[in-house]
């Protein structure tokens, strides 16, 4: 089958500054691949990540070198190494498949219908007297699951500034790597006080061998740590948990059979973004199914979403309708 390959680089503005500890934005850039076989047309969305060692180039570059090669997922996840490329490509190949066959993806895959699930929602790294009024204010949204971004210096402060505004919410956090080892303790302590469920790599990926020998109070998730399955041996012992986005993992393929693999080892898992359209969350919807965390605010940061983008109502975030994918 003789297959046609788009891409397109969008760009989609923030809601405000979206500020994590390695720095501050105010548009989303995404890349969408277009895969049709002349009737039937797929998509899928991806967000090259800096932090990985992509940019928008150079994931365009990738897409359009492997189009004259693209035939199946299967081939494409041995040709094409994971990550933001892949993912495009894979997402579209699910959607593409879904078309021509009138059936859903999730069927596809031999999994059953999806449901909503509660959602995440990021508040970005400030002071902790901003912080706590943003997590108030989303939590009178009814927006119940809240994440905490947070910086090093100054996150006990964070971490209590927030639950003393919001002594109802469910509290998780996310270091992006900004702890150092000492602070470790001091802060796992604090945050098991403030009665946070999850804290994302709070050390430097690749200088987080003190995880496994540390009493961790809170769980600990792994993120820039963990891209593919490959991964996940290595990380068992460190960590309690991993966050899994399709951008990291190279697309929805590789990622249901992440999330299976993580399980046989105990591993808890959160389904993660970046900030993106609904088209990005689209498919990770499915592997949000048996997931203990679903992270899937991409849209809510954003000024303005996909016609047919994912419904968010109470907290929840709906499966996509076939109009926007799979």
């Amino acid at each position: 089958m003789s297959l046609t390959v788009r891409v397109a680089v969008e760009r989609w503005p923030i809601a405000g500054n979206f500020v994590i500890s390695r720095g501050a934005k105010t548009e989303a850039h995404v890349v969408v691949a277009t895969v049709s076989d002349g009737v039937h047309t797929g998509r899928g969305e991806c967000v090259p990540y800096a932090r990985y060692g992509e940019s928008v180039e150079a994931v365009v570059e990738a897409i359009e070198a492997f189009a004259a090669s693209l035939t199946t997922r299967e081939l494409l996840s041995t040709l094409m190494p994971a990550g933001a490329a892949r993912n495009a490509l894979d997402c579209a190949l699910w959607d593409l498949e879904a078309k021509r066959t009138a059936r859903r993806v999730y069927d596809l895959a031999g999994l059953p219908p999806p449901a909503p699930r509660p959602t995440c929602y990021t508040i970005s790294l400030g002071t902790p007297s901003e912080m706590a009024l943003a997590a108030q204010a989303a939590f009178a949204r009814g927006l119940s699951l809240i994440k905490l971004k947070l910086g090093g210096d100054g996150d006990a402060e964070r971490l209590r500034a927030v639950r003393a505004a919001c002594p109802a919410a469910r509290l998780v956090a996310d270091a992006n790597e900004a702890w150092s080892e000492a602070m470790l303790g001091p802060l796992l302590d604090v945050a098991a006080e403030a009665g946070i469920e999850l804290i994302e790599q709070p050390l430097p990926a690749g200088q987080d061998a003190a995880l496994s020998h540390i009493p961790r109070r809170v769980p600990v998730c792994a993120d820039e740590s963990l891209h593919t399955r490959a991964d996940l041996p290595a990380l068992a012992q460190r960590y309690d948990a991993i966050n899994l986005k399709l951008d990291k993992a190279g697309g929805l393929t590789e990622a249901l059979a992440l999330a299976k693999d993580a399980r046989a080892l105990r591993l808890r898992v959160m389904v993660g973004c970046m900030v993106a359209t609904s088209l990005s969350m689209a498919p990770a919807m499915l592997v949000a199914q048996q997931a203990d965390w679903v992270d899937l605010d991409g849209p809510l940061l954003l000024t303005r979403d996909r016609p047919e983008g994912l419904r968010y109502e109470a907290g929840q975030v709906y499966p996509p309708d076939a109009g926007l994918w799979g």
